[in-house]
């Protein structure tokens, strides 16, 4: 059996998500290094007031997936391949050796930036539960205008998929879902319209300012969840990063990939278990589990046994 590292995105944030991470050298040193290059010591980058802006979301959740992938390797837990969610992809991308840490927490403040700037307020994602894309797709389409702009951004599942956009057509869409059969359209803890063309503009300030990074090739399988494809070319991985706040999450097309090229276990970095949950339909004769409140020998000895099993 092959074993996949997943990190998650903003959906899964909480407050005090890195001072729940475990008490590990691996982990200090990264805490150490996320401190020393943004300033602010790591206790006071994951309070409740820091966490209501995107920038440090985004960060604290590019550090918490790489000081998991730090400490779980140093237990012998190595990855085959690893996969991220929006946000998710740069801590994949660092556990990868495709770009260092500090390059990567540089970049990440600055995405979160463009973002922030970009659509400061009135604007947001949506998920809607319980209708395929068949039928909320004609939804979006019903409610779409220049004024009032919805996307459908994240494809988490076949029936679990997120729309962006302003407030009052997220809204509008929400309640034609309810009326066509939904189950539930919950307001998702992202402030920014995600995954869809109204971050074109700042994806490409954003791929401009990567142009310069000093890159290496993947050690492990990256998977591009913006694609739901493989990719080994260092340079194709970064302009993916910068593009990813801008088009459509194929997470679950991602997950059929990994399973299809023998990934059976599957280790979800902290905060959370939302990318465990969305996994376990997939990979249901495989090994599900997330890393958060787990023992992390526990953790490295199940992908150490996965990695051993032909």
């Amino acid at each position: 059996m092959s074993v996949l590292l997943t990190f998650p995105g903003q959906g899964s944030l909480r407050a005090g998500m890195l001072a729940d991470l475990p008490d590990h050298p691996a982990v200090t040193a990264v805490l150490a290094e996320a401190a020393d290059v943004l300033q602010l010591p790591s206790a006071e980058m994951d309070t409740p007031s820091r966490l209501r802006s995107t920038v440090w979301v985004q960060l604290c959740l590019l550090t918490a997936g790489v000081a998991m992938a730090r400490c779980l390797a140093e237990e012998g837990g190595t990855p085959d391949a690893v996969a991220g969610l929006s946000i998710g992809a740069y801590a994949a991308a660092v556990s990868a050796g495709v770009l260092s840490f500090a390059d990567a927490l540089r970049v990440v403040r600055l995405r979160g930036e463009l973002m922030e700037r970009a659509y400061p307020n009135g604007y947001g994602m949506t998920a809607i539960l319980g209708l395929d894309r068949t039928r909320l797709e004609p939804l979006v389409a019903q409610v779409h205008t220049l004024q009032s702009p919805v996307y459908l951004a994240n494809f988490n599942a076949p029936t679990q998929i997120v729309i962006a956009g302003s407030i009052p057509a997220m809204e509008a869409v929400s309640a034609l879902a309810l009326a066509a059969g939904a189950q539930a359209a919950k307001p998702v803890a992202i402030h920014v319209p995600s995954h869809c063309a109204l971050l074109d503009a700042a994806a490409a300030e954003l791929a401009k300012a990567m142009a310069a990074i000093p890159l290496s090739p993947p050690r492990v399988r990256y998977f591009s969840a913006s694609l739901a494809r493989e990719l080994r070319d260092p340079r194709r991985i970064t302009d993916d990063l910068a593009r990813n706040m801008a088009i459509p999450v194929r997470w679950h097309e991602t997950m059929l990939l990994a399973y299809a090229t023998g990934m059976r276990v599957v280790v979800e970095a902290p905060p959370g278990d939302v990318l465990t949950r969305l996994a376990q339909p997939v990979f249901s004769d495989g090994i599900v589990i997330a890393a958060d409140r787990t023992r992390v020998d526990t953790l490295a000895a199940i992908m150490r046994r996965g990695r051993q099993i032909t």
